[in-house]
């Protein structure tokens, strides 16, 4: 799925109609979705345009969370205007200050960085979550079920799809009963979604998706990076910050949690890259599958995620993990 970087047909007069006449329109870096983004200039004044198109698309959802997080004193952009019919959104732009790039830049700021990425979440956990969809169980099985739909048949696999289920559902029982009082889960929190804002605060993207779920997700999707390597240490030593000030018991069910959702969560991940390449052509994502089959083998050793370590042991060893896909040919 290659993005063509046009603006859309619409986009002029809806500029028009939002102050921007005459601003000039210029594309910047798409993501994984059908959304795409352009730098919208005039005089002094910048903003982003998201380009959102319906059906692929709805952008409601990302302009009702961003609301929410602005109501709680999180650096979501602000939304100067919208036009549905069209998907389009005109929004704050952030600049390309981008925590990925820093770090790349400037690796003697991680841990500091870090920190603050974790005391946001910290912060938003404290706050009621937004009204908005539960992470439940058929939630969470249809992400890790783009794994047996994806990546298996990529890999020429017959597996056992209902001992596949069998084996999440046991798992993943303890990680719902913990969520009777959900937080707001981003679900994309990672440091390419992470703008380092002038007055020093974290600009949050890409929150389209978030769902009302269980507080361990997001400290995973940080510390176990799909596109950037976070050392062991690191990982170790927020999860540790996080934790601080709760009881040993407290803190033991808690990296449970963060193990089980972990394995729920690089699982989903090696089923959407697969799929991005197989389906969309993007062989780009095939680039990362060793970090997540590291990732989720880590995962994979916390004895609470044994049925599904057992699943995997028996059904994709670990010669096949490392077996490379081959992407279609163009």
């Amino acid at each position: 799925m290659a993005h063509n970087m046009t603006p859309p047909a619409a986009a002029q007069d809806f500029l028009n109609n939002h102050g921007w006449s005459g601003a000039e329109i210029l594309p910047v870096a798409g993501d994984a979705s059908f959304r795409r983004y352009f730098r919208v200039t005039s005089g002094e004044r910048k903003a982003i345009l998201m380009d959102a198109p319906p059906p692929h698309e709805d952008p409601r959802p990302f302009i009702h969370i961003a609301r929410h997080l602005k109501a709680q004193d999180f650096a979501a952009p602000e939304i100067f205007g919208e036009d549905l019919d069209h998907g389009l959104v005109l929004l704050e732009d952030f600049g390309d200050h981008r925590m990925r790039e820093h770090l790349d830049d400037h690796p003697e700021d991680e841990e500091t960085i870090y920190r603050q990425t974790i005391d946001l979440i910290k912060a938003l956990h404290q706050k009621p979550a937004a009204d908005i969809a539960a992470y439940d169980w058929e939630q969470y099985l249809r992400e890790v079920n783009l794994l047996p739909e994806w990546y298996c048949p990529a890999q020429s696999l017959d597996v056992d799809e209902a001992g596949f289920v069998d084996a999440w559902q046991t798992v993943l029982q303890p990680v719902i009963a913990a969520q009777k009082t959900p937080v707001t889960v981003l679900r994309d929190y990672h440091a390419e979604n992470i703008m380092l804002l002038e007055d020093e605060r974290l600009g949050l993207l890409d929150f389209q998706d978030a769902l009302a779920g269980h507080a361990a997700y997001d400290l995973v999707s940080m510390l176990q990076d799909a596109r950037r390597d976070v050392s062991d240490d690191l990982e170790e030593a927020m999860l540790a910050y996080y934790l601080d000030g709760r009881s040993a018991d407290e803190a033991a069910q808690f990296r449970s949690h963060y193990a089980i959702l972990g394995a729920q969560r690089n699982t989903k991940i090696i089923g959407i890259f697969t799929r991005l390449c197989v389906r969309d052509g993007k062989a780009r994502y095939l680039d990362y599958l060793s970090r997540m089959w590291r990732l989720l083998e880590k995962d994979l050793v916390h004895p609470d995620l044994a049925p599904v370590a057992a699943w995997f042991d028996h059904n994709i060893p670990a010669n096949v993990r490392s077996k490379p896909i081959v992407a279609p040919k163009a």
